[in-house]
Formats: C-alpha cells, structure tokens, sequence
C-alpha cells in the first residue's frame, strides 16, 4: 500500500495536480482522471480490400432496392408501332364480332347517363311518349367521361363532305380518334380534332310497343 502510495507522488501528473489544488482533492483527481481513465481500444482498421467489398455490396443493394420498386416504363411510339401492340388484324376486324359489343356498351350507356330503359317484359309498363334526347349541356360530363369502346357511330356533319355518312362501331377510342368497323367490315379513323366534326351514337331501344334510338349528338 505505501509503494502504490509512493508511485503516486512520484507520477508527474499528481505533482502538477498538487501544485494546483490541496493534496486530498489532488488525490481524489489524479485517481479519478488519471488511474481509472478508461482505455478506448479501436477494432482493428479495415484493409483496403474489405472497404471495396463493403462498397460493392452497397451498389448492389441499392440496385437491386432500385429495380425491385421502380416503375415499368411506358412504350415509346415507335416500340408500340414495331410490337403492332394497337394494329388491327383486318381479318379479325369484323362487323358481326362487335356487334354484341354493342349491345353490351348499349346497356352500359343507359346506365352512365342515368336513363331509365323502356321495360321490356313488363306489358304494364308505361309506354315512353318519346325516346329520350341527350346533349352536351345536360350530359357533357358524363360523356366526357364514359367509354365509347363498342358504341355505334355515325358522322352526320364533318368539314370533310366525303366522311360524311360513315358509319360503324368503335374498336378503338384514343385521345384525338375514333376508330370504326363499318357495316362493309372496312377500318375508319375518324379525328376528334376536327372542330365541325358531329357524332351521333345510336343506342337501340328494342321494345314490343316503342322502337327507336337514343341519339347522343356529341
């Protein structure tokens, strides 16, 4: 206990502490500060090789975080035109096969713009006075926002004479087209864009005692 005691006074340190303070709180600090000091052992420094299998390991996690949660890319123009992902098979384009398209979009339609349909089975149903009349005023939104993939179409009113009378259904409604299956089983386009352009969609209205159409002018 005295050499622990001895080795004390002599340590450079506690000389300098007991020129500063008294020798109890010279002591007490150099116990403190000095002889329970904690030693922070560092691991050992990572080579060179490690460092680069750390950060390779690194891109690969960030890739593959990457692709597991990015978005499919849409198809550009000309991949969509090199797929022929909208091209239509003129053999399969065919007036007879949408035709129950058609009747599918018809009962689709009463339905969207919240028409009540003629009842056909009920005998004492009461008998419309006239087929119901649609225009852009009362039902452009609702138009604006249905699907006219299976609707009839005619062009009564064009700026081109010659589109005039064109009739068929849609196989294909994009944002600036119409495309029609005529009667004859021939592919039109027509353009949206044409500002003179008018369409009337024919609903049919099928019932013993009423027979007519519903005409959307658009």
């Amino acid at each position: 206990m005295a050499s622990t005691s001895e080795q004390q006074t002599d340590h450079i340190a506690h000389e300098l502490l007991a020129r500063a303070h008294s020798p109890d709180l010279a002591s007490e600090l150099f116990t403190s500060r000095v002889k329970q000091k904690p030693l922070l052992l560092r691991p050992t420094s990572p080579t060179a090789e490690d460092n680069r299998d750390r950060r390779r390991l690194h891109r690969l996690r960030k890739k593959e975080y990457y692709l597991k949660h990015q978005k499919p890319r849409p198809l550009s123009a000309k991949q969509k035109r090199e797929s022929g992902l909208f091209k239509l098979d003129k053999n399969e384009a065919k007036y007879s096969i949408f035709k129950g398209l058609n009747r599918l979009w018809v009962e689709y339609i009463w339905e969207v713009l919240d028409i009540k349909k003629p009842d056909d089975g009920n005998a004492n149903a009461p008998v419309p006075a006239q087929i119901p009349q649609v225009n852009p005023s009362a039902h452009g939104s609702k138009l604006a926002a249905a699907d006219f993939h299976g609707a009839e179409m005619q062009v009564v009113r064009c700026r081109a004479v010659d589109r005039v009378g064109i009739k068929g259904i849609v196989v294909r409604d994009t944002k600036f087209t119409f495309v029609l299956v005529t009667e004859n089983d021939q592919i039109k386009s027509e353009d949206l864009a044409d500002s003179y352009a008018l369409y009337c969609l024919y609903a049919d209205v099928e019932d013993s005692r009423t027979k007519g159409a519903l005409n959307i002018q658009i």
